[in-house]
Parts: C-alpha cells; sequence; structure tokens
C-alpha cells in the first residue's frame, strides 16, 4: 500500500514538474499579455500542487519524489520548439499546452481508476491535480 501511494505521488509530482516546464518554455514565446498572465496562473497551480506532494511525500518515505530527468524536459523543450517554428501564436500555444495538459488528465483518471486502495490524503492530491487540469483546459479553449 505505501509503494503504491509513493508511485501515485510520483507521477503527480511528475505531472506537475512537467506542466511547469511546458508552461517556462511556451512562456518565452507569448507575446499576448492576457495570456502570459494565464500561464502564470497555471504555472503557480502546478508548482502549489508540486509542493503538496513534497510536503505529503515524507509521511511514505525518507526520501524527495521523483520529478522529470533531463532527457525529458530536453524533449519538451525540444517538441515546443519544432512545433512553433513556423507558427507561434497564442492559438497555437494553447493548443500545445492543452494537449500535455489532456495527456495529464488521461494519465490522472487512469491513476484514479486502476487504485482504488490509495490513502486519502493521496486520493486529495490527485483528485485536485486531475481537476485543476481539467479547468486549465477550460481556460487554454478561450485562446484557441
Amino acid at each position: 500500500m505505501e509503494n503504491q501511494n509513493l508511485n501515485i505521488l510520483d507521477e503527480v509530482n511528475k505531472g506537475a514538474m512537467m506542466g511547469m516546464d511546458a508552461i517556462s518554455f511556451i512562456s518565452e514565446k507569448v507575446s499576448n499579455n492576457d495570456f502570459k498572465e494565464v500561464l502564470d496562473i497555471e504555472y503557480n497551480k502546478y508548482k502549489e500542487i508540486s509542493q503538496r506532494v513534497n510536503n505529503l511525500y515524507s509521511n511514505y518515505s525518507n526520501k524527495a519524489p521523483h520529478e522529470t530527468n533531463a532527457m525529458n524536459k530536453m524533449m519538451t523543450w525540444y517538441g515546443i520548439q519544432m512545433k512553433t517554428m513556423t507558427d507561434d501564436t497564442t492559438s497555437k500555444l494553447s493548443e500545445l499546452l492543452m494537449q500535455g495538459t489532456n495527456m495529464g488528465i488521461i494519465e490522472g483518471r487512469r491513476l484514479i481508476n486502476q487504485n482504488v486502495g490509495m490513502a486519502q490524503d493521496v486520493k486529495n492530491i490527485l483528485n485536485d491535480f486531475v481537476a485543476m487540469q481539467e479547468d486549465s483546459i477550460e481556460t487554454l479553449k478561450k485562446y484557441l
């Protein structure tokens, strides 16, 4: 059971870190001030989830939660660079973030469905993470 909770916390933290990385990389390309403010808010939501995971993690392990590795960061950066080479409009940037966020929602829902015995505190963070991403999708739709 402990291992299950650790695995879930690790996955949530990796998802939050990937979201923060993607927003950081995309923010460099944003010229629309309203969109930039939205991205700052979204970044802080991911950061809060990651902090919650870090605070809870010590209840299950004496190690730190897993984060995204340098290769994944590089691949995220490279993917964004390639996909925005000819189109870096607000619409395109929003679309890219939505695609990544949808992957996070799918993984989060899979974790919820496949880990019915997880601890309540872990379940709360996981549910909050998925709900936050679903809200993000609705926010990002406005910029397509």
